[in-house]
C-alpha cells in the first residue's frame, strides 16, 4: 500500500462518509438506485480511474481501481451499483476503434454519459458464452440484432450497452469460439425507439438487474468493436479485470464484516462478560479475518500482474474464487456474533450478507474457476 493508494483509499473513505448506513438501507428498502452516490463518485473521478489521462481520465492501474470498490464496499456501500463502468469499458479501451475512444471515452470520464450495462448472458446458454443466439445479420452499412438477454444489470441506469451478438451460425464454424461481434448500443436510444425493452428481474438483493428483449434493433457497423466475429476473444480479454476487481469488492466485504464483528464482540455482554472473550464467538472471526487476509495477497498479485501486462488468468481466478470464499465466510462469522440482532435492518448486517453471497456465483460461479484452475493450471482432464 504505498502512499498515494492509501491517499487514495482516504479520499473514497472520506466520499462514503456522506452515505451511511441509513442512506443504503432505505435504497434498499425502495430498490431505489444509488444515483447521487453514483454521480458523487463520477464527479470525484473515481469512476474514470481507469480511462487514459488523454481521454480525460487518471490514467491509473487496475490496483487502484480495485482500491477504490474496495473501499466503497469497506466502508458499507455496495459498489456493485457502479463496479461495471470500470471493467466494461476496458473492451472499448483495448479494441475500440480510435473514433470510437475519442467519441465516447472523454464523455463517460466527465459522466456525461454512463457504461454500465453489458449484455453477454441469454436465458438458454447460461455460462456457455459461445451458444448465444441473439443474432447480428449485416444489413449494408449497419447491422439488424434481435435476440434476448438476462441478468443484464442496471440497463435502466446506463446510457451505452456494450452488446455481444452471433455474427455467423456455429454450422458455419469450426472454431466455436469465433462468430461472435460486440456493438457499442446507444441504450437509452433503443428503449425509447422500442427496439429494446427492458423488464426489470426482481432478485433478493437491490442489484437493479433486468432482462432485455432485442427486436430489429439496427446498430451502424461503425458501432461493431473491432473485427467482426471475434468478440468472444475481446470478452475473454476483460474477464481478468473483473475477476480482480470483484475480488477487491469482496475483499472490501469481508472486512467490513470481520470490522462489525469484532465492534459488537467486544460490546456486547451476556453473563456478565463480552461475548468476544469466548473462543466460540472469537475463533470464527479470527479465522475469518487470516482467511480475508490471504486472499487480498492473491488479489494484489493479480492486479500487480495485469498492470504489468503479464500473463494473470489463474491469478484473477484464484483472486476471485478466494476473495468471495473469504467474504461469505466472514459474513457467516459476523451474522452468527450478532445473533438475532444480525436480522436487523438497522445494523446492516442481513443487508450486506445477501449482497456478498453474489459473488460466490457471479458474475462466474465458484465451480467454474474451480474448473478452470484443474484444466488450465493443473492440467487435468476437462470436466464435464
Amino acid at each position: 500500500m504505498t502512499e498515494s493508494r492509501q491517499d487514495l483509499r482516504d479520499a473514497v473513505r472520506r466520499l462514503c462518509s456522506s452515505y451511511p448506513g441509513e442512506y443504503w438501507r432505505d435504497l434498499d428498502a425502495r430498490q431505489a438506485y444509488p444515483q447521487e452516490f453514483v454521480d458523487a463518485l463520477t464527479q470525484a473521478g473515481f469512476l474514470a480511474a481507469l480511462i487514459p489521462q488523454e481521454f480525460g481520465g487518471s490514467g491509473l492501474g487496475i490496483r487502484e481501481a480495485g482500491v477504490i470498490l474496495e473501499e466503497v464496499n469497506r466502508s458499507g456501500g455496495n459498489s456493485a451499483v457502479c463496479h461495471a463502468q470500470m471493467y466494461v469499458m476496458g473492451t472499448l479501451l483495448r479494441h475500440g476503434s480510435e473514433e470510437q475512444k475519442r467519441r465516447y471515452l472523454p464523455e463517460i470520464a466527465a459522466g456525461r454519459l454512463s457504461l454500465q450495462a453489458f449484455g453477454i448472458t441469454e436465458p438458454n446458454s447460461g455460462s456457455d458464452t459461445t451458444r448465444i443466439q441473439t443474432a447480428a445479420v449485416r444489413d449494408g452499412d449497419a447491422y439488424r440484432i434481435n435476440g434476448e438477454k438476462v441478468f443484464i444489470s442496471r440497463a435502466e441506469h446506463s446510457d451505452l450497452l456494450l452488446l455481444l451478438a452471433r455474427t455467423a451460425p456455429p454450422a458455419m464454424l469450426e472454431d466455436k469460439t469465433r462468430g461472435l461481434s460486440i456493438f457499442i448500443v446507444p441504450l437509452q436510444e433503443a428503449v425509447a425507439a422500442g427496439t429494446i425493452e427492458v423488464r426489470p428481474l426482481p432478485v433478493m438483493f437491490n442489484h437493479h438487474t433486468t432482462q432485455l428483449f432485442i427486436r430489429d434493433l439496427v446498430v451502424p457497423a461503425e458501432n461493431l468493436i473491432g473485427e467482426e466475429n471475434n468478440g468472444f476473444r475481446y470478452l475473454l480479454d476483460g474477464l481478468n479485470a473483473e475477476r480482480i476487481l470483484i475480488a477487491a469488492e469482496s475483499i472490501g466485504d469481508g472486512r467490513w464484516f470481520i470490522e462489525r464483528a469484532v465492534d459488537y464482540a467486544r460490546t456486547r455482554v451476556v453473563f456478565e462478560r463480552p461475548i468476544g472473550a469466548n473462543q466460540g464467538v472469537q475463533f470464527p472471526i479470527a479465522l475469518a479475518h487470516a482467511h480475508v487476509e490471504a486472499a487480498d495477497l492473491m488479489r494484489w498479485k493479480a492486479a500487480e500482474l495485469f498492470d504489468q501486462a503479464e500473463p494473470c488468468g489463474a491469478e484473477a481466478n484464484m483472486a476471485k474464487l478466494l476473495a468471495a470464499d473469504a467474504a461469505w465466510e466472514a459474513a457467516n462469522a459476523c451474522i452468527d456474533t450478532f445473533g438475532g440482532y444480525g436480522f436487523a435492518r438497522e445494523y446492516d448486517v442481513e443487508r450486506k450478507f445477501r449482497e456478498t453471497r453474489l459473488y460466490k456465483v457471479a458474475p462466474i460461479n465458484n465451480n467454474l474457476v474451480l474448473a478452470y484452475v484443474a484444466h488450465h493450471v493443473l492440467h487435468l482432464p476437462r470436466s464435464y
